[in-house]
């Protein structure tokens, strides 16, 4: 286990490169994290001061119709 350690001879750069290698990637996981909870702040925010959207009964069939014409369209062009 002791060579293990020793790396051979290399165990002063070798373990320093781990250490910064792994506090880098825990400030990355960190920076990730805050801004998830910052961008989720956000939405609901501003989902909160949107107006809420009405809902009827034939809404999509009317935005169909609207986009392809109407029959009653067709027939008069």
């Amino acid at each position: 286990m002791t060579e293990f350690l020793h790396m051979g001879g290399y165990a002063a750069y070798v373990w320093p490169a781990y250490g910064i290698a792994t506090i880098v990637l825990l400030g990355l996981l960190v920076a990730t994290w805050k801004g998830l909870r910052n961008a989720e702040a956000t939405l609901k925010a501003l989902e909160s001061a949107r107006p809420p959207r009405r809902r009827t009964r034939n809404s999509g069939r009317k935005a169909a119709e609207q986009s392809a014409g109407t029959p009653a369209e067709a027939s008069e062009g």
